[in-house]
């Protein structure tokens, strides 16, 4: 234990805050995967436990091994990682593990282990964008040589997202746009990705709403916003659910492992995981959880602006950003801000490669940080050099 202490580095108010979002995952998960455990598993409560637990450990150890890593090579990687998506995205979408009539999940052969794409090509997206933007940044003003080689990766990954999951696809989009912003991409170039971006969501609904055989994700997508726009109780069992879940839980909860409502709402340690999380800590609990992710932003930022490369300043930012942004848009579904997404609470939500992959994106902000802290005790060593007298003989003698 003392050997890991040792060798942790970087921001030491980030490893708090995972920590913090650590404990609250596994009380959250236990709590609320009772029903799932006695329809499953006989009613043995540990099951789930143990695997989260288990799957937030190799997480947290991946998040170890990659903060030790100097960002660099990430943006070498990046570009591999992208490769290997593209034809995993495309396998998944026509022959991948289909659940709600969509195939998100790729079943790996011999381990029987799923995991979804989208995870792996979001965090390989970013990490190459950043890595474009900083060595074009003499050229992000060029149409031809800056912004298209900018946008064509970003629209064929979320092009493959889109059909099976339209929410990851706009997460992503969005969270590139903000990337492109900050790049200096001038004003202009983002409304027209922006209108690119829509352009083709209606041309892929047009498609969708005339051909039988991939109208299922856009008739659920229909539902939901209809749903939403209408306010009915009774189409809207999901929110209601985790209003009343919300309703109760009042200023200080009713207590850990007290909910009611996770036996009525579906997915409560995962989607609307948040729900129950405020039914039993309260509005306490719940404001806890939106600061420590506004609280990783902000750190986010702070190592953004002591960067000395472009690479890792747009690194940092894009990554922190679109991990805060997915919290912010589950935490709105829940209360009924947005209509239902399946967006998962990063580093809460029971999942697997959801977490992984978190971690392994908060490892690469640790990554930047402690790159960071290197740059500013040398510079604090040269000062201190600096300002000490010389050694002259007079100065010896006396």
């Amino acid at each position: 234990m003392k050997v890991i202490l040792k060798n942790i580095k970087g921001d030491k108010v980030i490893w708090t805050v995972v920590f913090l979002l650590s404990i609250f995952s596994v009380l959250a998960v236990y709590s609320s995967t009772g029903t799932l455990a006695y329809r499953k598993h006989a009613g043995n409560t540990e099951y789930y436990l143990l695997k989260h637990l288990g799957i937030l450990l190799f997480g947290l150890g991946m998040m170890f091994i990659s903060h030790n890593v100097r960002y660099i090579y990430y943006g070498r990687l990046a570009q591999l990682a992208l490769y290997v998506s593209v034809p995993l995205l495309t396998y998944t979408l026509f022959f991948g593990t289909s659940l709600n009539e969509a195939s998100r999940w790729y079943t790996l052969p011999f381990i029987n282990i799923t995991f979804q794409p989208s995870d792996l090509a979001k965090l390989a997206l970013i990490i190459y964008l950043a890595r474009l933007l900083a060595k074009k940044q003499d050229m992000v003003h060029d149409f031809k040589k800056g912004f298209l080689t900018l946008l064509v990766p970003v629209l064929i990954i979320t092009g493959l997202i889109l059909p099976a999951n339209f929410s990851s696809a706009a997460l992503i989009f969005t969270t590139c746009l903000v990337i492109m912003f900050i790049g200096r991409v001038k004003v202009k170039f983002l409304i027209l990705f922006t209108l690119s971006g829509v352009v083709g969501v209606v041309l892929f609904i047009l498609v969708a709403g005339n051909t039988p055989g991939i109208s299922g994700r856009f008739g659920t997508w229909q539902n939901r916003i209809e749903n939403f726009n209408s306010g009915d109780s009774e189409s809207n069992y999901q929110v209601e659910q985790a209003k009343i879940a919300i309703a109760t839980g009042g200023i200080a909860g009713k207590m850990p492992g007290n909910s009611t409502q996770k036996n009525f709402l579906p997915h409560p340690y995962s989607d609307f995981i948040f729900a129950i999380i405020i039914e039993e800590y309260g509005l306490i609990g719940g404001t806890t959880l939106v600061l420590l992710y506004l609280i990783l932003l902000f750190r986010a930022v702070k190592i953004v602006i002591k960067s000395q490369r472009n690479f890792a300043a747009f690194l940092t930012f894009g990554v922190a950003f679109s991990l805060v942004f997915q919290a912010m848009v589950n935490m709105m579904v829940a209360v009924n801000l947005l209509p239902v997404t399946g967006q998962t609470l990063p580093l809460v939500s029971m999942g697997g490669t959801s977490i992984w992959f978190t971690s392994i994106g908060i490892g690469i902000i640790l990554s930047v940080s402690c790159e960071v802290e290197l740059a500013e005790s040398a510079e604090a060593e040269k000062k201190n050099n600096k300002q000490e007298p010389e050694k002259t003989v007079e100065n010896v003698i006396v």
